[in-house]
């Protein structure tokens, strides 16, 4: 039996880099997945190539700042599949930027999309779980909010503030049989990578910089996450709650 036979996964910005890859992934264990994007041609395209493989998924497009979105598309995956076993709050957007560079504007974006955004998610999720005395979160966070990233300063505070909304939330469910627990990525190649680079005065170099200062001596590959989060999702976790663990190739090791 896969590890995640017969579980309902909701992961957010299901359609990128990361969440396109733990879709995948959280299907071959055997769960049906909801892929959460605002792009909806992108959450297809996920879903679409989980099916042709055999898996369960189905796309849903999800603003995520907007709770009234939320509410539904949560709605909408549980009347298809009846209930949601895990949260994957994956879902994010950065700039790079000094930060007296920024604007107010970049602010509220900023922590709309990965603070607010997963808020109005557990705000949605959690109630049924609470519920069933069952379920897992997986937030995605960044070792940014670890260990500070120059040009990162508001993302920072966002994914900081995530990492303690999970420990908070883990503290106050465990006795309901829910783990929520944190995965911080370092580097990774994706779109949000490349985006965020480009806000920098030689991307090319930049991107460089990120790869000779990991030990592991490349960057993240969106699968180096996935399997972390497949972990934190199955039952293999079940006594780990309210943890941090750094997918970053060595670049961070925090104890």
């Amino acid at each position: 039996m896969a590890p995640l036979d017969g579980k309902t996964i909701i992961v957010t910005g299901g359609g990128g880099g990361i969440g396109g890859a733990t879709c995948r992934r959280l299907a071959q264990d055997g769960a049906q997945v909801a892929v959460f994007d605002m792009d909806l041609q992108a959450a297809q395209k996920v879903a679409h190539a989980i099916q042709g493989a055999g898996g369960a998924a189905v796309a849903f497009q999800c603003d995520i700042t907007d709770r009234a979105r939320v509410d539904s598309a949560v709605a909408a995956t549980i009347a298809r599949w009846g209930r949601i076993d895990v949260l994957v709050n994956n879902a994010g957007w950065d700039i790079f930027k000094p930060f007296t560079r920024t604007v107010p504007a970049e602010w509220e974006r900023l922590i709309a999309i990965n603070l607010t955004g997963a808020l109005h998610m557990h705000h949605a999720v959690l109630p049924g779980m609470v519920q069933r005395r069952a379920g897992r979160i997986v937030n995605i966070a960044s070792d940014a909010a670890r260990g500070g990233s120059s040009g990162e300063a508001v993302y920072s505070a966002c994914k900081g503030a995530l990492v303690a909304l999970s420990k908070t939330l883990a503290r106050e469910h465990a006795r309901q049989g829910i783990t929520v627990n944190v995965v911080c990525p370092g580097p990774t190649d994706t779109a949000l990578l490349t985006g965020m680079a480009e806000g920098a005065r030689d991307p090319a170099k930049l991107i460089e910089a990120f790869k000779s200062a990991i030990p592991l001596g490349r960057l993240g590959r969106p699968e180096d996450l996935a399997g972390a989060i497949a972990f934190f999702a199955s039952d293999d976790a079940s006594f780990i709650t309210g943890q941090v663990l750094s997918v970053s190739g060595g670049l961070t090791m925090h104890g």
